[in-house]
């Protein structure tokens, strides 16, 4: 019962978020194609629920075959990010085509990230517990790391930070939360992803307002 109602709840939001944004991703695709003429949406493998792949959705962020030309971790002001990708990924823009994943049952709006294939290989035997909740578009560990591409930036093994310190903390503060979520507690996180983004969006312009 506790699954289902969750799975109403999301399906109903997610379908009603793509009617209310639908004129927000026409914009967005729009200016993706002026930038480059590119695809608009980029599909990329993630492990999911129980372990089974699948492919997420975004709006593409960086220039075309991006995968070709670095490692799989965004890391700082990735010079393969386009100019508009920058603004998309800042304000978490660049994940409302997730809103498709969760119709297609494959997301929750609140779940643990799914990860690369390459990540979760690495997985210890504890760790795999994580593939036992549906994924989600925010989580506990999202909302900590929001700037996590700055602080992979700063470490001299952006990628082995990541594996040994970054990743085992995330999988940590979800199992945590999720052992025992609600649907009330859900809401909670949505709320706080909300929350931080609207922060970053003011937060920058206070800072612009105090530099002029």
């Amino acid at each position: 019962m506790k699954r289902l109602g969750k799975r109403l709840f999301d399906l109903g939001l997610a379908i009603l978020g793509l009617i209310l944004l639908w004129p927000v991703f026409l914009a967005i695709a729009i200016l993706i194609k002026l930038e480059d003429r590119g695809p608009v949406f980029y599909l990329q493998e993630r492990i999911g629920y129980r372990g089974k792949p699948f492919r997420i959705w975004k709006f593409r962020t960086m220039v075309v075959d991006a995968e070709k030309l670095g490692k799989p971790l965004t890391i700082g002001k990735d010079p393969r990010i386009t100019r508009v990708g920058y603004w998309l990924r800042k304000y978490k823009l660049d994940e409302l085509p997730q809103l498709l994943n969760v119709v297609f049952g494959q997301m929750s709006f609140v779940g643990p990230r799914p990860e690369l294939p390459c990540y979760v290989a690495l997985y210890t035997p504890e760790q795999r517990e994580i593939l036992d909740f549906l994924p989600g578009i925010t989580s506990p560990a999202s909302i900590k790391y929001s700037n996590e591409s700055e602080l992979l930036a700063q470490a001299r093994d952006p990628e082995k930070f990541y594996i040994e310190q970054v990743m085992p903390e995330k999988i940590k503060l979800d199992l945590e939360y999720f052992r025992n979520a609600t649907l009330w507690s859900d809401l909670v996180i949505i709320l706080k992803t909300l929350g931080r983004i609207v922060h970053s969006r003011f937060g920058d312009e206070l800072i612009r307002v105090r530099k002029s």
